[in-house]
């Protein structure tokens, strides 16, 4: 099993390089690079970089990032060649078959990107789509009870669970009534970093 773990890795290296190598010429060819990707997906291989991007920026996100930013961080770490969603999409669906985490959320008119384990129950799904709703991507208890007709205790469960994973940040300007922002929502002029 050792053996065959080195050979997988050594594999792997050489599919990176590979990629790297000859990035343009995949790029051109819709029919290969879907080939391909799916051959790296099934191995473990991530051409696009997607995986690294969401995971450098977890530590602000809580492990959610909107697919447009994941497009353009990916086109700022691949030098401003472009990056279209539908392969952003179709890697994150190959990851997610891998069991690693990745999810692609719909979330009002976008999609969001789940880079870490917790799954997500429908609760949290109506929290980030309320969320979305608000001009800056924040919700309070309130907001919940009132817009989806939940009891205190429901609204606190989801929020509460989110704020753990570090997908959502409490603001408790107001001790009675805090505010949870969600980064993957803030409008995209507040994503510099």
């Amino acid at each position: 099993m050792n053996h065959f773990s080195h050979l997988l890795e050594a594999f792997r290296e050489k599919l990176q390089s590979y990629a790297s190598r000859y990035k343009n010429e995949i790029r051109k060819d819709p029919q290969f690079r879907r080939q391909f990707q799916e051959m790296c997906s099934s191995i473990g291989v991530d051409p696009l970089a997607s995986s690294k991007v969401c995971m450098a920026t977890s530590h602000r996100n809580g492990g959610l990032i909107s697919l447009e930013e994941l497009r353009e961080r990916v086109l700022v770490s691949r030098g401003g060649k472009k990056q279209y969603h539908d392969d952003l999409m179709r890697a994150i669906k190959k990851l997610r078959v891998l069991g690693t985490g990745f999810t692609l959320i719909p979330s009002g008119n976008r999609y969001l990107v789940q880079s870490v384990p917790m799954e997500l129950s429908m609760d949290h799904t109506q929290v980030l789509n309320v969320a979305e709703g608000s001009t800056l991507g924040c919700v309070t208890r309130e907001d919940l009870e009132k817009g989806l007709g939940w009891t205190r205790e429901r609204a606190e469960r989801a929020l509460r669970d989110m704020v753990r994973e570090g997908m959502a940040w409490v603001d408790e300007h107001d001790l009675r009534l805090p505010s949870y922002w969600f980064p993957a929502l803030f409008p995209q002029a507040m994503h510099s970093n």
